[in-house]
């Protein structure tokens, strides 16, 4: 499994080469954001899942600076962030408006957008303002909650899953003997 992602991950070397990266090569060359093992794997998979929920373009940033944080593995942490794409975003961020919705005790249930209307382009733009600001509460909370447990529970699984991959191949190697 290792050889296999190192495969398609970029090294050290290729990080020094690179003259846009060069100004951070103090920070980008630590050892431990290259290694790859179970502590570095689990670390960099909670750290893209948890970042992958950032809104917009920065996730791929949040997510090199928090494997940049907590030395875990860093091309890893950012292929994790992909889980998000324009397919899953939006039953992601619908999901985290009903778990902030949860959390923060709202009963009212979902709060449709205000219909676009070019005649009362002022009306409609004050209308999306106040609905943009009723939502923003409870979507953050929930956002902050999903990402949360979704960096816990990919956290634990890839533990597990790399514990088990252990377990199998020494049943493996006993079995030769």
């Amino acid at each position: 499994m290792r050889r296999r992602l190192k495969k398609y991950l970029p090294d050290r070397e290729t990080i020094r080469r690179n003259r846009w990266l060069s100004p951070f090569q103090s920070s980008l060359l630590h050892p431990r954001l290259w290694h790859l093992n179970r502590h570095s794997a689990a670390g960099a998979v909670a750290a893209g899942l948890f970042c992958g929920l950032i809104p917009g373009p920065l996730q791929m940033v949040g997510a090199a600076l928090a494997a940049l944080c907590f030395r875990v593995n860093l091309p890893l942490a950012l292929l994790v962030t992909l889980y998000t794409n324009p397919l899953t975003i939006v039953p992601l961020y619908l999901l985290a408006y009903q778990i902030g919705r949860l959390l923060t005790g709202d009963g009212a249930g979902f709060v449709a957008p205000p219909e676009f209307s070019t005649t009362a382009l002022v009306a409609w733009s004050e209308a999306m303002q106040a609905w943009m600001l009723a939502v923003a509460k409870p979507l953050g909370i929930g956002l902050i909650a999903l990402a949360s447990a979704l960096a816990v529970a990919g956290y634990l699984a890839t533990r597990a899953a790399w514990r088990l991959y252990l377990i199998s191949a020494w049943r493996r190697r006993c079995r030769r003997w």
